[in-house]
């Protein structure tokens, strides 16, 4: 352990092998921080909040702190936080609403500097967030989505895994896996083939996709009728799979295609 001789730590946080604390950074009661972690000067970690392995927090970050929410009065809740994350500056991440309400980002995220993870929110694995991009409470944000600088997605939307999301959008619906969407408010563009590709999918599976989205998006079908024809039409896989769930799924609407 290397604790900078002007960081506050509180004899009641838990810290692991290894962590580093820099100068005149804060770690308040309820804190875990797990091994080979640090926190970087004028940090604040603070409320029941749990960092896993290997996470870095930069300059100025607020992580832990209680709920922009007027609902909120005091109740027990939590921020949990796992493995290989890189945390940059200033950025602010809340504790959950309710009793037991948590706030959970995944492993292995990039989240850029002066972004927003507001109360109750679940960010997967892998996930990148732009500089000033802003998660409202209740967002979820699948396994290795990016989220543009900038871009803004309202309480309750649902951004699904692989999807890219352009800077500076306004997202006010979900966002369907594997696609490209950008605007204000934010319209589907397309498949995320590029994504795919990189992520090692198979170049049939993506053609198979692309089909399916001309089917789902960029016809006159309605939603029933687009996934039943997919389903007729085009082998079942666990991607496509994963599309027709969260299409049957969606609470708030799918954005619409441009």
């Amino acid at each position: 352990m290397q604790i900078h001789p002007t960081a506050i730590v509180s004899k009641k946080a838990k810290i692991g092998h290894s962590v580093k604390i820099g100068p005149f950074a804060i770690v308040d009661d309820g804190v875990t921080i797990a091994k080979d972690s640090e926190i970087e000067a004028h940090a604040h970690v603070c409320g029941n909040t749990t960092i896993g392995e290997r996470c870095k927090i930069f300059t100025g970050a607020i992580v832990g702190s209680i709920p922009q929410d007027l609902k909120f009065k005091g109740e027990e809740s939590s921020l949990i936080i796992g493995d290989d994350n890189i945390i940059r500056e200033y950025c602010t991440i809340n504790l959950g609403t309710g009793d037991n309400g948590k706030t959970i980002i995944g492993s292995g995220n990039l989240i850029m500097a002066y972004s927003h993870i507001a109360h109750d929110c679940r960010v997967g694995n892998e996930c990148v967030i732009a500089n000033a991009g802003t998660l409202a409470g209740h967002v979820e944000i699948a396994d290795k989505a990016i989220i543009g600088g900038l871009a803004a997605i309202h309480q309750f939307t649902r951004v699904g895994k692989l999807a890219i999301i352009g800077g500076c959008s306004k997202v006010v619906q979900d966002v369907p896996p594997y696609s490209t969407c950008d605007g204000r408010p934010a319209a589907l563009y397309g498949l995320n083939s590029i994504g795919l590709k990189r992520s090692g999918v198979d170049a049939k599976i993506i053609l198979q996709l692309k089909k399916a989205f001309k089917i789902m998006f960029f016809s006159r079908h309605t939603k029933l009728n687009a996934i039943k024809l997919i389903k007729k039409e085009i082998p079942e896989s666990v991607y496509l799979s994963q599309l027709i769930d969260f299409m049957a799924t969606s609470q708030r609407g799918v954005c619409k295609s441009r």
